[in-house]
C-alpha cells in the first residue's frame, strides 16, 4: 500500500477514516469557529486575484490586507473584500491582527518575504516557485519548522480534481508502485501581461521550465512518490518565434528508484483559455489515464476549464483552512516542495545548455 496523502485524510496516524470526497470536508462546524483565518496577500497582481476569489468562497477563511508596491493595485484589489485594509509596506503583510501571509509576488522575492513571515509567527501560503534556489528553498523550509508554522506551497495541480481521484487510487494500491508516467498539458494562453510580462524575464522568473514545469514536476514528484534525479528537457518556440522565453518545452524524467517520466507543456493553442490535459500513469499491477478530451464539452465562447481540473484554487484554499484548523497537514510535504524545485531548476538548466541534468548540480 502506497503512502500518498491527499485532502481529507487523517492528519495523524490512527483508526482509518471513511475517504472524504474532494471538496466536501468540513473541519468543523463554522458557528463554532472563534473566528475567520485573517489572510494578507502580498501582491497583486493576476494570481493574487485568484486567490482572493477563491478565499471568498471558503467559509473561514477572508481577506483581510493586501499589500503592493503599486497603490493603485493595491486599493483595487482589498476593494473586493468588505472590511480589508491595504498599504505598500510589505512587513504590513505579517503584522499583529494577520494570521497568515500570502506571498504572490514574482519568485525572485519569495524566499525573503516568506522567512520574515515566518519568523514573525505567520502561517505562509507560498506561490510557486517557492525559490529560484535550492538553497533559498532550504532557507523557507528551515524557518517554518524553526518556527512551527503552516507552509504550504501553492501547488494548486494536486488539487485539481481529476488528480485528487488519481492519487487516492494510487494510494489505494490500484497499480501497485508507479514505473512510467506520461503527461501532456496544452493552454491556449501565454503570461498575463503577454511580451511585456516580467515571466519573461529569467532573472525573476527563473526561466519558463522552471516556472511553470513546476507544476507538472511537483505533481509527479506527489503520484510516483519518488525524487527525480536527472533530467533533459528541450524548449519549443512555436506560434512566437521571436519571444524571448519559449512558450513550450518537453522534459525526461528518471526518479531515484528507476521510473521514469515524460513531461511536455505547451502554452500556445490558438484560442485563449482553452486546455488539453493528459495523464498516463503505469505501475507494477495496472495503469490509470485520463485525457480532458474525453469529458463533456461545450464549444462556445469564452471557453472554460475542463470539470477535470476546475476548482483547484478553492479546494486547495478549503485544505488551507483545514491546516490552520489543526485538522490536516500541509499537502505539499517538505522533502517534496524542494525535489521538484530542484528538478525545475535543473530541467531550466539543461534547457539552457542542451544537456541532460543531474538534480544534484543545483543542489
Amino acid at each position: 500500500m502506497r503512502s500518498v496523502p491527499v485532502p481529507g485524510e487523517a492528519a495523524v496516524p490512527g483508526e482509518p477514516e471513511e475517504p472524504e470526497e474532494p471538496g466536501q470536508k468540513e473541519s468543523e462546524d463554522p458557528g463554532q469557529r472563534p473566528r475567520d483565518h485573517r489572510v494578507a496577500v502580498l501582491g497583486a497582481g493576476a494570481i493574487a486575484r485568484d486567490h482572493v476569489a477563491a478565499l471568498a468562497g471558503v467559509p473561514g477563511m477572508r481577506l483581510a490586507h493586501v499589500v503592493d508596491r503599486h497603490p493603485e493595485r493595491a486599493v483595487a484589489l482589498a476593494a473586493l473584500a468588505e472590511g480589508a485594509t491595504w498599504s505598500t509596506d510589505p512587513a504590513s503583510a505579517w503584522s499583529d491582527g494577520i494570521d497568515v501571509t500570502a506571498v504572490c509576488t514574482s519568485p525572485e522575492s519569495h524566499a525573503e518575504f516568506s522567512v520574515a513571515a515566518l519568523q514573525a509567527g505567520r502561517a505562509v501560503l507560498l506561490e510557486k516557485p517557492a525559490a529560484l534556489k535550492v538553497a533559498d528553498v532550504d532557507r523557507v523550509l528551515a524557518a517554518a519548522e524553526a518556527a512551527g508554522r503552516p507552509l504550504l506551497v501553492a501547488q494548486t495541480a494536486r488539487f485539481q480534481p481529476v488528480h485528487l481521484e488519481i492519487a487516492r487510487a494510487v494510494a489505494d494500491g490500484a497499480i501497485g508502485t508507479p514505473r512510467l508516467a506520461h503527461l501532456t498539458w496544452y493552454t491556449g494562453h501565454v503570461w498575463p501581461g503577454g511580451w511585456r510580462g516580467w515571466q519573461l524575464n529569467p532573472a525573476r522568473s527563473g526561466g519558463h521550465v522552471a516556472h511553470n514545469g513546476v507544476h507538472a514536476l511537483d505533481l509527479l514528484t506527489w503520484l510516483m512518490d519518488d525524487e527525480p534525479v536527472r533530467v533533459f528537457a528541450r524548449p519549443c518556440r512555436t506560434w512566437a518565434p521571436g519571444m524571448p522565453t519559449p512558450d513550450s518545452f518537453q522534459i525526461l524524467v528518471r526518479f531515484a528508484g528507476g521510473a521514469l517520466a515524460t513531461v511536455e507543456l505547451c502554452y500556445a493553442l490558438a484560442a485563449r483559455g482553452t486546455f488539453v490535459r493528459r495523464l498516463v500513469l503505469s505501475g507494477t499491477a495496472g495503469t490509470l489515464h485520463h485525457s480532458s478530451e474525453d469529458e463533456p464539452r461545450a464549444h462556445s465562447a469564452p471557453p472554460v476549464a475542463p470539470a477535470s481540473i476546475d476548482g483547484a484554487m478553492t479546494e486547495q484554499t478549503r485544505h488551507l483552512r483545514d491546516v490552520l484548523d489543526g485538522v490536516a497537514a500541509p499537502l505539499t510535504a517538505p522533502h517534496q516542495v524542494r525535489a521538484a524545485l530542484a528538478a525545475a531548476l535543473a530541467a531550466q538548466l539543461s534547457a539552457d545548455e542542451g544537456r541532460p541534468v543531474d538534480v544534484k548540480e543545483v543542489c
